[in-house]
């Protein structure tokens, strides 16, 4: 099946900007990048000239010596086997794998500078820098990176088929602060479970849509998990592997505990920051965590608060972290429970909706116990937000409130399995409408 990707309009946007420069999409391996350049460049060019250096490693041939166009483009042309079109303004150029080609990297310079072909260059988190850590495409001198990411849950919902008006009308009952209809919010309460332990991962997604088999689901997820763990191996250059796999397995230890601060120790017995903080920092530039940074202050910026040394670790999808535990989980989550191992499925799946949103996560919690799970800008305001059960309270959030003039906040969002509501200076909201949360 064909997944609809908010990166459409993004390589849309990037196409029609006539000082556009040549775009490098980054990302975590498989999670629809190829896909989507592909099928966005037969969509809009007459001409697509596909290199890929892992299937065909000879087309590094065409980026040695001096970097010319017009003898790039001949070899490429000479590699290729078969007629290639190279017209000006009708060709474009797509370079996969273009970690495996530094020299490739480094034409993109001599193709902005020549201006005849758009250049759409393909790599995988670690191996391709840049920035463009929201998402967006970001400009920095002679090319523009875009970071592509799982599907996140509205692009789930257009999986499943939920009609934009649907979609919409959860926003407008978010706006207005009004219960969502009981039908559409069980039916949004059912695919969010089901988010939860699918995910976001683009192959997994259609093995789920095409035959609903959660076996068939946690088997592929869990040979991604073994993909990553062989990336581990084969690309960790100067990094312990066996490390940088510890830190990554850590992860349910890490989160399972009540105080989900990221623990060395908890890596191995003993463990250190000067032993391991460099296998966190792999992983982590390879896409495949997210690190939420506590703040000494409930004020913005938060990023001006953060702390470097106090932060937990999440999975950077929802359908990783659940393929890191038992298959039971998945039985539990589908039936309901969101709150096992001491909610951190819980925290994992806002941590993933968050950060696939595009905003950096933080945190607040004090020796004391007092603690927002997750702190956010939205409205120009620093806004705790806790996702716990809405059965449950919110004494830690209403106690942050008490204390306005010492907590610098003077409202909060609870998210759970529950409608939106009202009481005081808190919001609640149902839990799948965290993806809603763009206002900053």
């Amino acid at each position: 099946m064909a997944l609809r990707r908010k990166v459409e309009a993004q390589l849309l946007a990037w196409k029609e900007n006539p000082d556009r420069l040549p775009l490098v999409v980054k990302g975590v391996r498989q999670c629809g990048k190829t896909y989507s350049v592909l099928a966005f460049a037969r969509a809009h060019y007459e001409h697509v000239a596909y290199v890929n250096f892992v299937e065909k490693p000879d087309f590094a041939r065409a980026f040695e010596g001096a970097l010319n166009v017009d003898q790039i483009v001949m070899m490429i042309s000479a590699l290729y086997g078969r007629p290639v079109r190279f017209e000006p303004g009708r060709t474009v150029i797509i370079l996969d794998e273009i970690e495996r080609c530094p020299q490739a990297r480094t034409a993109l310079k001599f193709f902005k500078m020549d201006g005849r072909y758009d250049v759409i260059a393909i790599g995988s988190l670690p191996g391709v820098g840049g920035r463009g850590g929201d998402g967006a495409c970001i400009s920095v001198g002679c090319e523009t990176t875009l970071t592509m990411r799982p599907l996140d849950f509205e692009e789930f919902l257009w999986a499943s088929n939920v009609p934009e008006a649907a979609i919409g009308l959860l926003g407008q009952s978010l706006a207005a602060e009004a219960p969502v209809p009981e039908p559409l919010h069980a039916r949004m309460e059912a695919l969010l479970l089901e988010y939860a332990v699918v995910g976001g991962m683009p192959a997994v997604v259609e093995i789920f849509m095409r035959t609903r088999n959660i076996s068939l689901v946690l088997g592929q997820l869990r040979d991604l998990l073994n993909a990553y763990r062989a990336d581990m191996t084969k690309y960790a250059d100067g990094v312990d592997k066996t490390r940088i796999k510890a830190c990554f397995d850590s992860i349910p230890r890490q989160l399972a505990k009540d105080n989900k601060k990221f623990q060395y120790s908890l890596v191995r017995k003993g463990g250190r920051s000067s032993q391991y903080a460099g296998a966190l920092q792999w992983i982590e530039d390879a896409g495949l965590i997210h690190r939420c940074r506590n703040v000494t202050m409930t004020a913005l910026p938060l990023e001006g608060f953060s702390m470097d040394d106090n932060f937990k670790v999440y999975a950077a999808d929802a359908g990783l972290f659940m393929s890191m535990l038992e298959d039971g989980a998945a039985a539990e989550v589908l039936g309901g429970n969101l709150n096992g191992l001491n909610g951190a499925i819980l925290e994992n799946l806002a941590a993933d909706m968050l950060s696939k949103a595009g905003r950096k996560l933080y945190f607040y919690r004090r020796s004391t116990g007092l603690e927002a799970e997750f702190l956010i800008r939205h409205g120009g305001r620093c806004v705790p937000l806790a996702v716990k059960s809405c059965s449950g309270n919110a004494k830690r959030i209403k106690t942050i409130l008490q204390n306005a003039e010492k907590y610098h906040v003077d409202r909060a969002i609870e998210a759970g399995m529950c409608n939106v509501g009202r009481s005081g200076g808190i919001l609640t909201m149902p839990f799948y409408m965290l993806f809603l949360l763009t206002e900053r």
